[in-house]
């Protein structure tokens, strides 16, 4: 966890942001977390140094979805290795399977429990994402 300092959450309902964030900080209270509403509010705040460690990415957005930002990020030679882990409430093995054509690093499926999302977090910053294999982690 010591290597991720800032953590980005794409995602545009704002109580899943608030989920999001307050289980983040209840597992690791120095962390950083900052907050795009959608895709292209993503990809202009990225811009702003320092890039972040590790995004988590929903796929239903307007504006830009995140499908559209995976892949845009993935093209920027500056953006590409920065890990990406899809956080939705899909559970469709279609959205797994392309979510990893393009690019991204792990699935996960939002919890309900907020015991469960604390404990699935502090395992995702815990991984060594320069040797994992794309899996969906539910």
């Amino acid at each position: 966890m010591e290597n991720i300092k800032k953590i980005l959450l794409i995602d545009d309902d704002a109580d899943d942001q608030l989920y999001f964030r307050d289980a983040l900080y209840e597992i690791s209270p120095d962390s950083h977390c900052e907050i795009a509403s959608n895709g292209q509010e993503a990809l202009e705040q990225i811009e702003i140094p320092p890039p972040p460690d590790l995004i988590f990415l929903d796929l239903n957005m307007p504006v830009m979805n995140g499908y559209e930002t995976l892949a845009a990020l993935k093209k920027q030679k500056k953006y590409k290795d920065i890990p990406v882990v899809i956080f939705t409430t899909s559970k469709n093995s279609q959205d797994v399977q392309r979510s990893q054509e393009l690019g991204a690093d792990l699935f996960l499926t939002k919890p309900a429990d907020f015991g469960i999302l604390c404990s699935k977090l502090l395992k995702i910053l815990h991984l060594d994402f320069s040797n994992l294999p794309f899996y969906r982690f539910n």
